[in-house]
């Protein structure tokens, strides 16, 4: 059993077109709905309307499937049965449907669809009551509404721009959002809402559109962006930029033409006007696409190639101190040659942390640590949970490594800590210092006899003087009470310590959150229970990182965290992903922040 669709169609010329189906089938649906076999985009024809089935003796049943009927022939029904040889119409909203077969009994059964054609007297006695007889053209009445828009529009705007009275952009103004735009239907040109963090001037056009019909120019986004550094040498920065597709690059230099600065421009990056969104971070494609080939391009660079950090990222390059002395610069090195630090201190991480020494015996007993010593013990987060502040002797060491020289009125007087002039200044006074008599501390209750006596002509002390055991001299030995944690030197003839030089920060051009990896040990990173010098840098390198970090087309797991550039670098700010007034630090856009970095760190964690 088979049925023979053929549709007919008629183009705007009046040709007709016919498409031709076959179904192979026994029962047919037709209706609105895309799935029936007859489809009928027509409102008056319901979802499904009918079903037309070959009852095979020659004739078909035709029944209606939901509340609406049917038309056949000039009557209408909701069920019928009809000789398939003599053939029949049906009407179903503005469509008909000429049923016949062809080639006898076992010929297929055609089903011809026509759209009904519209009475012509009808159309012309009621076009003279339609509102179109009373009005212009259409293609009137478009031009004229074209005008009056471009009146409205354009017009209007440069015409009250070019007439009024020129005012200065005034910051103060527009940090209060005060109206000081004088140009009318100005708004009807923007492309779209501000940015979260220019919302402030939506009523100040001129504040970065300084020209008309000339693109927002450097030199206007750096009046209030003063403090953001160049990422490169703008000449540097345009020779190391990946080659443009020839598509881009026409753009480009159609737009240059039109006033617009070409890449590597303020404008070339931040779209303004793309509703109330929030500066995102760079993607990682954004860096590769200038770092992944930079060796190329620009010759005399001072680091490696990097487009990915799980896959192509050059080792790091703590910034420290390689030398001793007391006006050396710091230097950028490599991990890769497992560098030394020379701090000037003597400081052995591991017999601070054996949790079964002397030390930690020690630290068990005093009230300030009841157990024993952690990393946290003497390196404390900053404020800001991104840095530690520096180790100060006095709080962190003298529980255990005292400078008490003397007791006076029940009193205990410390040597000055910090300063080899102030040490020398109370050494010499302690030297000064009377001694107690022989005989209070060899022979009780003995004393010598007349001039010799205490307070006699010739009275001498002959007991041992405190002084000898820690002498100027003595002191500054390498066994001496400060060549315990210092390396002695000399200055001027004189003795000294080596100066002590210690980074605030190791990671100059990377951004690194210890508040981010809370719960991790320390340990994990910093092999300090190993270390058995003070010149070791106890630094993770890119490995040790990358036991977590992978880049930003990882996939996140309880283990691994993708992570892009922007994580620990930024474009304008190297040392930090963002500055710390930038909107992805602030939980809304005009509110500031009391701790930005911290709220950075969290996000991080995030």
């Amino acid at each position: 059993m088979s049925f023979l669709i053929r549709t007919i169609d008629f183009t705007a010329t009046g040709r007709e077109i016919v498409r031709d189906r076959t179904l192979e089938q026994q029962t047919l649906t037709v209706g609105r709905a895309s799935e029936n076999d007859i489809h009928l985009p027509d409102l008056a024809v319901e979802q499904r309307h009918i079903s037309i089935t070959d009852q095979g003796d020659g004739s078909l049943q035709v029944e209606a499937l939901g509340t609406l009927g049917f038309t056949i022939d000039g009557r209408s029904t909701t069920s019928t049965q009809v000789d398939a040889g003599a053939g029949c119409e049906i009407e179903l909203g503005s469509a008909r449907l000429a049923i016949a077969r062809e080639g006898g009994q076992a010929g297929a059964i055609t089903i011809t669809i026509r759209q009904a054609e519209e009475k012509g007297r009808r159309t012309e006695a009621v076009s003279g009551f339609a509102l179109g007889s009373a009005l212009p053209s259409k293609r009137t009445m478009a031009w004229a509404f074209s005008l009056v828009i471009l009146a409205l529009l354009l017009c209007v705007p440069i015409i009250t721009h070019l007439m009024r009275a020129p005012v200065e952009t005034d910051q103060d103004m527009v940090r209060r959002g005060t109206m000081i735009d004088q140009v009318a239907f100005d708004s009807t040109w923007s492309s779209g809402e501000l940015s979260l963090a220019h919302h402030d001037l939506k009523d100040n056009c001129e504040a970065c559109h300084a020209t008309p019909f000339v693109s927002v120019q450097d030199k206007t986004c750096l009046t209030c962006h003063e403090e953001l550094g160049e990422h490169a040498e703008p000449q540097r920065l345009r020779a190391g930029m990946a080659p443009l597709p020839a598509s881009e690059a026409w753009q480009w230099a159609v737009a240059e033409t039109l006033g617009k600065e070409g890449p590597g421009s303020c404008t070339s990056c931040h779209i303004e006007h793309e509703g109330p969104v929030r500066q995102q971070a760079a993607t990682e494609q954004f860096c590769a696409d200038c770092h992944a080939g930079l060796d190329q391009r620009l010759t005399k660079v001072s680091f490696d190639n990097a487009d990915d950090f799980g896959k192509q990222h050059p080792q790091f390059r703590p910034t420290f101190y390689t030398a001793y002395g007391k006006d050396i610069e710091p230097s950028r090195v490599s991990l890769s040659g497992n560098p030394v630090e020379k701090s000037g201190l003597k400081f052995p991480h591991d017999i601070h942390m054996d949790e079964n020494g002397g030390v930690a015996r020690m630290a068990i007993s005093l009230p300030d640590y009841d157990g024993p010593l952690e990393c946290a013990s003497c390196h404390e987060l900053t404020a800001d949970e991104v840095g530690f502040k520096p180790v100060e002797m006095e709080p962190a060491c003298e529980s255990c490594h005292s400078l008490v020289f003397d007791e006076v009125g029940g009193e205990f007087r410390s040597l000055r800590h910090g300063k080899v002039v102030e040490l020398r200044e109370d050494l010499m006074r302690m030297s000064r210092a009377p001694r107690r008599p022989v005989a209070t501390q060899r022979l009780p209750g003995r004393e010598r006899p007349g001039q010799f006596a205490l307070g006699g002509t010739y009275a001498v002390n002959f007991g041992r003087p405190a002084s000898s055991l820690i002498s100027i001299n003595r002191a500054l030995l390498p066994d001496g009470v400060c060549g315990d944690c210092h390396i002695p030197t000399r200055t001027a003839g004189q003795p000294d310590v080596t100066p002590v030089n210690l980074p605030d920060r190791y990671m100059m051009h990377g951004f690194f959150s210890h508040a981010a990896h809370e719960e991790e040990e320390c340990t994990d990173c910093h092999e300090a229970t190993q270390s058995k010098e003070a010149t070791d840098l106890l630094l993770p390198d890119l490995e040790s990182c990358r036991d977590c970090h992978e880049g930003a087309s990882a996939v996140k797991t309880a283990e691994i965290v993708p992570s892009g550039c922007a994580m620990c670098h930024g474009y304008h700010t190297p040392t930090n992903p963002w500055p710390a007034d930038h909107p992805i630090l602030q939980d809304r856009p005009a509110a500031p922040m009391d701790n930005a970095i911290a709220s950075l760190s969290a996000w991080l964690k995030d």
